[in-house]
């Protein structure tokens, strides 16, 4: 009976821990298993070890799809069906998504044409990074108020290369993310630098920014959040995966939780599903290698 209870719990109690506090031997344990546990059962015990693994590293953040990618990557052959039947049964499941709520407001007067989009489609997917950049505008709640959380996205890897937080959704917001994707990029002259109608990406400060550096600016059609998809669904991650979690007594703290799942997590330890479950840093080293 001892053996048999140490087995039920040996996915989140160490085995040796469990033998100490039980008094028995792991040789004795470990011949009771041989004995009379069949292989497959062995088998989907030892890749559930795996498969919490992966789960809590990545803070209940994952499912069945990228844990199925986590494992294949270590060299686990499996299928995904057999990873949500584990995860189903020890009741792991990834946080749910909430409904997203937009907040531009838009200057359709002065919008640009949109460059992404050709003959209906929209042209999501770019060889090389630095020539194509998506960005928006999303908010924060904290007992302080408002923070505004401006990106900018390189749309070939999908790395968020600008970051600015404010208390107010100004222009300086947008600029001061723009100016930090230049910096930290080479960019070309030509680069496409897209963004909804917003007022902020309107303004002539931002405008004046886009023409010193040679940048074309592209602007989602009216009404059409489907035209800057891929950064939509960062914004959508970030609050799944992040801010619903936890209530911030003030801005700093959600702005050192932001910059922290953003440059540490997002961006080098996330499986990408636009990028064929890589993450956005190996992805662009993938591409500078070749």
């Amino acid at each position: 009976m001892k053996y048999q209870f140490i087995f039920e719990r040996h996915v989140r109690y160490s085995i040796e821990d469990q033998c100490d506090v039980l008094s028995v031997t792991r040789s004795g344990y470990y011949s009771w298993r041989s004995r009379a546990i069949p292989q497959r059962q062995l088998a989907n015990w030892e890749l559930l070890k795996r498969v919490r693994a992966h789960y809590f590293h990545h803070h209940r953040r994952y499912g069945s799809p990228r844990i199925t990618q986590a494992l294949r990557q270590e060299g686990i052959c499996v299928s995904r069906n057999r990873v949500a039947r584990l995860m189903r049964e020890d009741h792991l499941a990834a946080r749910p998504r909430r409904r997203y709520v937009r907040t531009t407001t838009s200057d359709h007067a002065n919008a640009s044409p949109n460059l992404l989009k050709v003959e209906g489609k929209r042209l999501f997917h770019v060889a090389q990074p630095d020539v194509v950049m998506t960005s928006d505008i999303t908010f924060v709640d904290t007992l302080e108020g408002w923070l505004y959380v401006a990106t900018v996205m390189d749309l070939c890897t999908r790395k968020i290369v600008g970051l600015a937080m404010r208390s107010e959704m100004t222009v300086d917001l947008v600029r001061e993310a723009l100016q930090q994707a230049l910096g930290r990029r080479t960019p070309q002259s030509g680069l496409i630098v897209h963004s909804d109608r917003g007022s902020q990406y309107s303004s002539r400060a931002y405008r004046k920014i886009l023409h010193a550096h040679g940048i074309r600016q592209s602007m989602s059609e009216k009404g059409n959040c489907w035209d800057n998809a891929p950064m939509e669904s960062f914004f959508k991650t970030l609050k799944v995966e992040l801010v619903y979690q936890t209530r911030y007594a003030t801005r700093e703290q959600a702005k050192r939780a932001i910059f922290e799942y953003i440059e540490v997590y997002y961006n080098r330890q996330r499986l990408h599903s636009a990028l064929n479950y890589q993450t956005p840093e190996a992805f662009e080293l993938a591409i500078i290698k070749q």
